[in-house]
Parts: C-alpha cells; structure tokens; sequence
C-alpha cells in the first residue's frame, strides 16, 4: 500500500506532462501556420508594390506625353494666331522651341518608361510593350 501514494503524483505528473505536450503541439502548429500566412502576405504585398510601380510609370508616361502634345499644339498655334501680330523670324522662333519641346517630351517619355530604374519585383500585369511606345512616340514626334 505504500507504493501506491507514489505512483499517484508520478501519473498526475504524467499526465501534465502530457498535457503541456499536446499545448505545446498545438502552439507549434498554429506558429507554423501564422508564419506561413504571414509570408504569404509579404509576398502578396510585394507582387502589389510592384503592380503600383508599373502603374506609377505609365502615369508618369502619360504625364510626358500629354506635356508633349500641349507644347506640340502650342508651337502650332503660335505659328497660326501670332502670325502678322509679330515678327515672322520671332514668331517662328517660338513656334520651333514648342515643337522642339514637345519633341523632348516625347523622347523623354519613350526614355524614362523603357529605363525604370532598378528592376522591380516581377508584377502581375503586363507593361506596354517597348515597340509600340517607340513607334508611337516617333510618329508624335514627327507630326
């Protein structure tokens, strides 16, 4: 009879033991899902950044090529309004620096989209491809 007082703290023992165990299971397994939520989330938020950049560049784009077209039909209306009202050597001045300007812009625009700088993470969405911005750009530059 005396055996049997000891064996009882040894299983309560046991049994705590076991218990702790089974928490400390269950908290690695939920750490080991929170970890991968959580790089699951960076990646996402990095594949999102990267898709802000892209779109930040085409705004950027479209912010040139806009400047590039009002100078364009500015150094054209000058030409136009301002004839006979001043002289034709100055007004023909004004009108070739627009028109070189715009055509600044228009490389410029062509030029900062096809060198974004270092490279991004990859995005999700797709750029403009770089043929059809150097095509349309020389065309506006020519006109």
């Amino acid at each position: 009879m005396a055996a049997q007082p000891k064996t009882e703290p040894i299983e309560r023992t046991a049994r705590t033991v076991a218990q702790h165990s089974r928490k400390v299971a269950h908290s690695a397994a939920e750490t080991k899902q929170s970890a991968a939520a959580i790089e699951e989330s960076a990646d996402l938020n990095t594949r999102l950044a990267a898709d802000r950049n892209i779109l930040a560049a085409e705004r950027t784009y479209a912010a040139w090529v806009r400047t590039g077209l009002f100078a364009l039909a500015s150094g054209i209306g000058a030409r136009a309004l301002l004839h006979g009202v001043l002289p034709g050597w100055l007004v023909l001045a004004d009108a070739s620096m627009l028109i070189a300007f715009s055509t600044f812009c228009f490389g410029v625009a062509a030029w900062r989209q096809l060198n974004p700088g270092a490279p991004p993470p990859r995005p999700q969405i797709k750029r403009i491809p770089p043929a059809l911005l150097i095509a349309m750009n020389t065309f506006l530059a020519l006109v």
